[in-house]
């Protein structure tokens, strides 16, 4: 049988790379992308090696970030942009293989077994990609080349930026087992504070550990986990066109000013489900499932549910559902400072379903008529060239982000 050839491809820095692309005079500086300020998104999305170096960190406060490094220059979020070249990106990369599998915006995994007869082994596959990515966009990646996509994934972080690295069956003991066990993917924080209670530090005392014996203290997870620090990890790497379809589609936003009031409330409900109304008129799915997501001023995250009786899909109806769920459940102890509404239960529209009894043929109809042409005007004028009347005087921009799973 053919040893499986498995690249994984990771753009570096990739959201601050993209804004230094035409900001030279800031390369050598420490710079981090970061949600606004007015906003209230102030964390550090992404950061440059040199805010690294200092110390600054994925995720933590501007004000955090500020305080490690003084001379920290904060550069806005442009989305759009990253989605323009992360396309680029990964049109280059099936140039070599049609069987690439995002991994988010800046990461790819490759199967280029069936390639390496057409442009040489993985790594020199790899060096090719490296050099279109560099040359077409000014963007650099690391790339890691092994036989699955554990240790391929491992090959990508162990040197950054720029950087190639083979993990074979003859050397990935000695690369990998040194390093932290949470240097895997599949460990986070509180798998690695079990881990670290049965004795297992590095990806090699995991290897060394009894897999029985993981299995029973931490459950399924510690067999799987022993299974890849083994290197016998067979999960293939899945075509773009073969993903599980969208299970739930969801939006939410963090409010300039706190949330105080069930006005402010429905209007942001109805900002945030026209978003969602748009996905799931595009892919064709009508819910049978609303959540409202809440973060209070305690930073306290709450989710509540509901089933629906009738399959749904407009952005009024799904407002109004995530609303009178809302009023059912929160209490108004704290203020709001965050947001969400999620649909779930997709189901297509040409399946079968069962209507309320004021729902007719011609009312949905025109629902759906009046939605797309809304669509079709944002589309072409943008986001805010048309609005409904109870969120003109909304003093909240609202600028969700997606979330699917």
């Amino acid at each position: 049988m053919t040893e499986r050839v498995i690249l994984h491809c990771d753009l570096n820095n990739f959201y601050a790379s993209v804004e230094l692309l035409d900001k030279p005079e800031l390369k050598e500086k420490p710079v981090a992308v970061c949600g606004s300020l007015e906003e209230r998104h102030g964390i550090v999305l992404a950061k440059n090696d040199a805010a690294k170096k200092i110390g600054v960190k994925t995720a933590e406060t501007i004000w955090q970030a500020k305080q490690k490094c003084p001379e920290l220059v904060i550069l806005d979020s442009h989305y759009p942009l990253y989605g323009r070249y992360s396309k680029i990106v990964r049109d280059i990369l099936y140039r070599y293989t049609d069987i690439v599998e995002p991994f988010g915006p800046d990461e790819s995994w490759l199967d280029v077994t069936g390639s390496v007869r057409l442009f040489g082994s993985g790594e020199a596959i790899a060096e090719q990609i490296s050099r279109a990515i560099k040359t077409e966009t000014g963007l650099t990646v690391s790339i890691g080349v092994s036989f699955n996509k554990i240790f391929a994934k491992l090959g990508s972080d162990y040197k950054k930026p720029d950087a190639i690295t083979v993990i074979s069956k003859e050397n990935f003991k000695s690369i990998l087992y040194p390093l932290s066990a949470d240097s895997m993917i599949g460990i986070g924080r509180h798998t690695y504070e079990k881990l670290k209670r049965l004795g297992i530090y590095t990806i090699g005392d995991l290897a060394d550990s009894d897999m029985r014996a993981l299995r029973n203290a931490i459950g399924i997870i510690g067999e799987r986990l022993w299974y890849y620090a083994m290197g016998l990890d067979m999960t293939p790497v899945v075509a773009e066109r073969d993903l599980p379809e969208v299970k739930s589609i969801s939006r939410s936003t963090t409010a300039k000013a706190d949330l105080v009031n069930n006005e402010d409330v429905w209007k942001t409900l109805l900002i945030l489900s026209e978003d969602v109304a748009k996905q799931l008129l595009e892919s064709d799915f009508f819910c049978l499932k609303v959540s409202v997501m809440l973060r209070d001023t305690t930073l306290s995250w709450e989710v509540y549910t509901r089933a629906l009786e009738t399959p749904l899909h407009l952005s009024v109806d799904i407002a109004r559902e995530a609303m009178a769920l809302f009023q059912e459940c929160y209490d108004w102890k704290t203020p709001l400072r965050s947001v969400g509404v999620a649909v779930g239960e997709l189901m297509h529209t040409d399946a079968p379903m069962q209507l309320d009894f004021y729902s007719t043929p011609e009312n949905r109809k025109q629902g759906d008529i009046i939605e797309q042409e809304l669509i079709k005007i944002r589309k072409k004028f943008g986001k805010d060239a048309i609005k409904k009347a109870s969120v003109v005087d909304c003093h909240m921009r609202m600028d969700a982000y997606k979330n699917f799973s």
